[in-house]
């Protein structure tokens, strides 16, 4: 049985990249910047690159050292689900959202969490990215007792959100 520490882990902490096994390089290239929009910051040949937003050394790490040509997970496997990419805002996300419909990419979901809102989608070697803004604080739904947070799934509107775009 997992045993709890007493302390939990220091309120700075945070998630600081994720690293991904892809099969062609390029081809991951053109779906995190040239669809997503992130920059490349480092690049070594054929093999690895680094990409980020706002110049910061790496939020995705693309690699083919153990991948190269190779085929998704089949469904039924472990691994990982998807990770998140957070915007600072709905207008941000709307921004998004109208990158992937111009690029032609569609989503696998869109949900209203209550504390944020979601879209959801695979990039072409198939791992699931989620897409998000949160709202603050002040506006998350009241948690139930014994809860810290209530969260909820509920579809997302689309439509309101490209409206914040003002198109």
């Amino acid at each position: 049985m997992l045993s709890m520490g007493p302390e939990p882990i220091d309120p700075g902490a945070d998630i600081g990249h994720v690293h991904l096994k892809v099969a062609d390089l390029e081809r991951a290239l053109e779906f995190y910047c040239g669809v997503l929009g992130f920059e490349l910051q480092q690049r070594y040949g054929d093999e690895a690159a680094f990409v980020s937003a706002g110049g910061y050394h790496h939020h995705i790490g693309l690699n083919t050292w153990h991948s190269k040509g190779g085929s998704p997970p089949p469904p039924g496997s472990t691994g990982l689900f998807h990770f998140a990419i957070r915007y600072p805002t709905r207008a941000a996300l709307a921004g998004a959202l109208d990158r992937l419909r111009r690029a032609g990419v569609e989503l696998s979901g869109a949900s209203d969490h209550g504390v944020s809102e979601a879209l959801y989608l695979s990039d072409p070697d198939g791992n699931g990215i989620e897409l998000y803004w949160d709202r603050p604080r002040e506006e998350w739904p009241a948690p139930q007792p014994g809860q810290k947070v209530e969260m909820y799934t509920r579809p997302l509107d689309l439509g309101g959100l490209l409206a914040e775009l003002g198109a």
